[in-house]
């Protein structure tokens, strides 16, 4: 049997941390950002962590399972 393939899409966004949670950025901040207060962009700056219903499609898309 082949190897599995990455998803490139989801190489791009997630990252592992080294607990094996996954992180990823949070949305809305690429535009449109002058009717957003400077507390909302500051948060949506920081990164977060994929709920755990979804961590096992994640790692199947990272060819991790």
């Amino acid at each position: 049997m082949p190897k599995m393939k990455t998803n490139a899409g989801a190489k791009k966004r997630f990252s592992l941390t080294g607990s094996g949670k996954i992180k990823r950025k949070h949305a809305f901040k690429s535009h449109i950002l002058t009717k957003k207060s400077t507390k909302r962009k500051r948060n949506l700056t920081a990164t977060g962590h994929v709920d755990k219903a979804d961590e096992n499609n994640i790692k199947l898309c990272l060819a991790m399972k």
